[in-house]
């Protein structure tokens, strides 16, 4: 087994006022050699947005980029036609493939959104854009690793996305102990915890941290306290 660990407090941080976000890895004016991507996952980023205020419209190509609201409402437009309000619950993902056009601001102005947004690296380029958003209780994801990205979609009763990544979500109780099976032994797993304290593999993790694991097969997991946590496996 190797490991890299990134503590919360060791992200890079950007507050503009109307957005103030945590990079997990280089974005924007935050660079660490160190921490450029982990395999097929480039970034990792927890944002708040401000009421009203939001991201005018940009482009994107050959990304998965997916958002993971955790409170607020998050309006969404794109060049594909798609306008939706994606809520804690909730997770969306875009395929950019040939490129689109998408803005996404705050739709309250009294209350501040919160949301990861994550890319990944493709295994396919310039496929036609896609969008794909899907709804999980957290009765989904009590006490289990819930998939809610995988490369094959409504299948596995998630979104989709081109590339042989899983993610998984779970709310788990204070001492409930699970373990993690890799879908792919040559894939890492990249844990998040939203909050918390869990403890992976022996290695114990508070709110934010971020660990990165390659060359194993499970992970033994153990909630040390009341705990949201979102699992990442990707090719490294």
């Amino acid at each position: 087994m190797r490991s890299i660990l990134h503590k919360a407090n060791t992200r890079g941080h950007a507050n503009h006022g109307w957005l103030d976000s945590y990079h997990s890895f280089s974005f924007a004016g935050y660079y660490d050699p160190e921490r450029v991507h982990f395999g097929a996952l480039r970034v990792l980023n927890d944002d708040t947005v401000a009421g009203g205020m939001g991201f005018g419209a940009h482009p994107h190509d050959n990304m998965e980029i997916i958002s993971i609201p955790t409170s607020g409402d998050l309006e969404h437009k794109d060049s594909m036609g798609n306008t939706q309000v994606i809520r804690q619950g909730d997770v969306q993902a875009m395929s950019a493939g040939t490129g689109i056009q998408h803005a996404e601001k705050n739709k309250n102005h009294d209350q501040p959104v919160k949301f990861f947004q994550i890319w990944i690296f493709p295994n396919k380029k310039n496929v036609e854009p896609r969008y794909d958003q899907k709804t999980f209780s957290d009765a989904d994801k009590h006490n289990k690793l819930l998939t809610v990205v995988s490369p094959i979609g409504a299948a596995d009763g998630a979104v989709q996305i081109h590339q042989d990544a899983w993610f998984s979500l779970g709310k788990l109780d204070k001492d409930f102990t699970t373990t993690y099976k890799l879908r792919n032994s040559n894939n890492g797993v990249y844990a998040f915890v939203i909050e918390g304290e869990v403890t992976i593999n022996g290695e114990k993790l508070n709110k934010r941290d971020g660990l990165g694991i390659t060359e194993i097969e499970k992970l033994e997991i153990k909630a040390d306290a009341d705990s949201e946590l979102l699992l990442m496996e990707v090719p490294v």
